[in-house]
């Protein structure tokens, strides 16, 4: 009988361990189990889509600030919440249709939550002051957030009283189920982007983006 010595233990077990490793990886390709690779289960639904509806005055500036967030698949600016079907923008204007100008926002759930938008609309506008957003004022330029399915509602009543807690002045936002949604004329869509140069878009939008961008950095887009 051989004598088991330190020279010729380890080898035989390095010869026994390796059977052993074997045996797991040719388990592991037998039954299709990953080895060393992320569950499908961690990786985010590319194909969920929820859509929330949200006025802030100008629709010029609100279209802007969301289709610049991660998540936001599109921002796409319209009519909600009046009483006459198919309205145009020059009755709009009039307040007496009752729309108000808003951003149709459609976002992936799984890369974006819907309180972290509804976090960004109450910080890029003013939400205590009623009918009026600077020197926009009418009920078209109201602030409001339409919601789509009721747990949106839910969140939309939470986030707004949190942010009510940091805020001196009532937030005056209405909250309401979606109705019908009317796209603006093409001409209104993407403004910011086809229009950077124009008076209004130097004035007002590009200083709300830049303190939009400085405080959501990590949302945007492209950083």
């Amino acid at each position: 009988m051989e004598n088991v010595t330190t020279r010729n233990w380890f080898p035989g077990c390095g010869h026994a361990l390796g059977l052993v490793i074997a045996c797991f990886l040719v388990f592991c390709f037998a039954t299709n189990v990953a080895v060393a690779q992320p569950s499908k289960a961690q990786a985010p639904n590319m194909e969920r889509k929820e859509v929330i509806t949200l006025g802030a005055g100008c629709f010029w500036c609100v279209e802007a600030v969301f289709e610049s967030i991660n998540g936001v698949l599109t921002a796409e600016s319209g009519y909600m919440g009046g009483h006459i079907k198919n309205p145009a923008y020059r009755e709009v204007c009039t307040g007496r249709t009752g729309h108000a100008e808003v951003v149709q926002v459609s976002f992936n759930p799984e890369i974006v939550s819907l309180e972290t938008l509804l976090n960004v609309f109450f910080a890029t506008h003013d939400p205590t002051t009623l009918n009026r957003q600077g020197a926009d004022a009418g009920t078209q330029y109201r602030s409001a957030i339409f919601w789509h399915q009721a747990d949106q509602l839910e969140v939309a009543k939470t986030t707004l009283a949190s942010c009510q807690q940091n805020i001196d002045k009532t937030i005056v936002t209405e909250i309401t189920e979606a109705s019908a949604f009317y796209a603006a004329e093409d001409y209104h869509q993407a403004y910011f982007e086809l229009n950077g140069e124009a008076p209004y878009c130097k004035a007002v939008i590009q200083p709300k983006m830049s303190k939009f961008r400085k405080e959501f950095q990590s949302i945007l887009k492209f950083d």
